[in-house]
């Protein structure tokens, strides 16, 4: 079962002020899903240096802080790679007011295109549905953040959150690591 994003967000949180980095880790995630959907290299540590150049000027990281972010890019990886694990914002929960989720998703999207827009150098010749996400989500990143406590702007942002999901499996499909079938996916299965 995975952990509940609530306890996710306070350990990275803790671990954040702990290194005295004021970042919050709804950014945190935000970046490096934009590093990943942008094309950074997946093997070795490529993603890690580009990161840490976005989150803490290049200085290096604790250990515990760096542990806790390893997990997060190995579990977002994963979950890029196979839709059937499901990949999901790091975002707070329902139990949160949701003028604060929606600061969280805004400052999520702004470090998404701030890390795929340092990691990918081809962004302005991507394809037009690319380009056309790209442009939706800097919209998003602006958004308002006073909103009425009311069924109608809980379902507005459960569209939003739902858009920013696609645009990032949208954005790693096209700027991705190539997706080659397994020689062992193509072999009949005995029972």
């Amino acid at each position: 079962m995975a952990t509940p994003p609530s306890l996710c967000i306070d350990k990275l949180k803790q671990a954040l002020d702990a290194a005295e980095i004021g970042q919050h880790p709804v950014e945190v995630h935000g970046a490096l899903v934009g590093l990943i959907c942008g094309g950074v290299e997946q093997q070795g540590n490529a993603w890690q240096k580009a990161l840490i150049d976005l989150m803490n000027d290049g200085q290096p990281l604790p250990n515990d802080l760096q542990h806790l972010i390893t997990e997060l890019y190995q579990d977002t990886v994963a979950r890029l790679g196979d839709y059937e694990f499901g990949f999901t914002l790091l975002l707070p929960e329902e139990e949160v007011q949701l003028s604060h989720r929606v600061e969280a998703l805004a400052l999520w999207t702004q470090s998404f295109l701030t890390a795929i827009a340092v990691i990918q150098p081809k962004l302005n010749s991507a394809s037009s549905d690319v380009k056309e996400v790209i442009k939706d989500l800097a919209e998003i990143a602006q958004v308002e953040f006073d909103v009425q406590d009311d069924e109608e702007s809980e379902a507005a942002y459960t569209e939003l959150q739902e858009f920013v999901r696609m645009s990032a499996i949208l954005c790693y499909s096209e700027f991705g690591p190539e997706i080659t079938p397994n020689e062992d996916d193509s072999k009949p299965t005995i029972h």
